[in-house]
């Protein structure tokens, strides 16, 4: 199995070829590629290459799908006995990313997303349909 670690926003995200991930907001619009150069790791079947602490020339291709925000965050305090209560609440913006092709070192191609083989199968069913029902 093909993965590579990258470093966005602060945090560390495992990703493989066609994933789709929320990290945090991006400043990209909706359906933009864009590079990943923060690769700390990357592996396929047979190799597996650690930076020290980041791979030179290794980098991770994505597409920004929406911006979006997480679930609400409930912050609550409370002082007993004092009736001193607070409730506030919430949202992170993140960015919803679908992983394309993963690069290893020297620009070597290690994955690449599959196209959805899913929709062209149903597209070719409703065709044939067609043909069928003139017939």
């Amino acid at each position: 199995m093909t993965f590579a670690v990258i470093k966005t926003g602060g945090k560390q995200y495992k990703v493989s070829a066609n994933d789709t991930i929320r990290v945090e907001k991006l400043d990209d619009e909706a359906g933009k590629k864009f590079e990943f150069k923060e690769v700390l790791l990357t592996t396929d079947n047979t190799t597996t290459e650690i930076g020290s602490p980041m791979i030179d020339g290794a980098y991770v291709e994505a597409e920004l799908l929406k911006q979006a925000r997480n679930d609400k965050v409930i912050i609550f305090k409370k002082r007993r006995r004092q009736n001193s209560r607070r409730k506030r609440g919430h949202r992170q913006h993140v960015s919803i990313v679908k992983i394309l092709k993963i690069y290893g070192k020297s620009g070597k191609l290690l994955a690449e997303a599959k196209e959805a083989t899913v929709e062209k199968k149903t597209s070719e069913k409703k065709v044939e349909a067609k043909v069928t029902a003139k017939k």
